[in-house]
């Protein structure tokens, strides 16, 4: 695993196109996109995504008069989300609370700046949990991204299928939970049955995250990249050109080039790759003419 994380960190820098690489091992792959649905560029336009900056915990009621897409496999009320790129790992826990019986079956897209499918986490990702105190039965799924450097935002967009209305979700009996919490006898009793529902209520829940396991979000950009594609159906003012950065108008001493080349170095090999291309992006940005040969020079010695 350190070894395909540290070849896929080495082609990010060597600017290998590809738009998402899974850092994560696990039963579902993010970054298998290929199965995930196609969604034409401008519903994805019109859709109102709601910025969230982590830390931030927000319960989204999702109804009949909510954003809805009905579009090949995709049907039902959907909850849009903008994350920040430039702050780091994020951890997002999303969460779809049992209500009567009815239950919201999440699917997962997340795109990067560009609104390119990114990651995706199909509904069998979020499994079910058992109601605890103050929290109903629900399905829940953690998931670790990294933005890649050179991004403002990402974005994330919840979903139902067809197919996972036509499903159920079997509960646990409270009956059972509290046998099985207090050591009694289970009694023989049917489970509940949750009915999948275009409608339903989420809990989603963003903090910075610094461990390992991500999921790399878009490309690491050394180069002048186009402009975001605009999202929202409001007007937006005509687009500036933005001024090329400056260049540094002296060479980086040689003192603060050791500095960071060693930085990068110790960053690589304590296995942190995510501090080690921060680094990277900021030595670059200071003049550095060698952070990037070290950074390859060090995933290639780890490999």
């Amino acid at each position: 695993m350190k070894k395909n994380l540290l070849t896929l960190c080495l082609a990010l820098a060597l600017g290998v196109t590809t738009p998402l690489t899974a850092l994560a091992a696990s039963t579902v792959s993010p970054a298998n996109v290929s199965i995930a649905p196609t969604i034409n560029t401008a519903t994805l336009q019109q859709l109102p995504w709601q910025p969230l900056v982590p830390p931030a915990t927000q319960d989204v009621k999702l109804t009949a008069a909510s954003p809805q897409i009905s579009q090949g496999n995709i049907e039902g009320a959907v909850a849009a989300f903008a994350l920040p790129a430039d702050r780091g790992s994020m951890e997002i826990t999303l969460s779809s609370l049992v209500t009567d019986n009815e239950l919201f079956a999440p699917s997962v897209l997340v795109l990067d700046e560009q609104m390119r499918p990114a990651a995706y986490y199909p509904s069998s990702y979020f499994t079910y949990e058992k109601a605890g105190i103050m929290v109903n039965d629900r399905l829940q799924g953690v998931m670790k991204l990294t933005p890649a450097l050179g991004q403002k935002q990402i974005y994330l967009l919840v979903y139902t299928t067809r197919e996972d209305l036509a499903k159920t979700t079997t509960l646990l009996d409270p009956a059972k939970a509290y046998a099985m919490g207090v050591g009694n006898a289970v009694p023989n009793i049917p489970d509940p049955i949750a009915k999948h529902t275009p409608t339903g209520n989420l809990k989603i829940k963003v903090t910075a995250e610094q461990g390992m396991g991500n999921v790399m979000i878009g490309l690491i950009q050394s180069t002048p990249q186009p402009a975001p594609v605009v999202v929202g159906s409001a007007a937006q003012p005509a687009a500036v050109a933005a001024p090329a950065p400056a260049k540094a108008t002296e060479p980086m001493l040689s003192e603060t080039e050791n500095y960071f080349n060693q930085a990068i170095k110790d960053a690589v090999k304590s296995g942190d790759v995510d501090k080690a291309l921060k680094l990277l992006n900021e030595a670059e940005h200071l003049g550095s003419t060698s952070a990037r040969k070290t950074f390859i020079g060090s995933v290639k010695g780890k490999g």
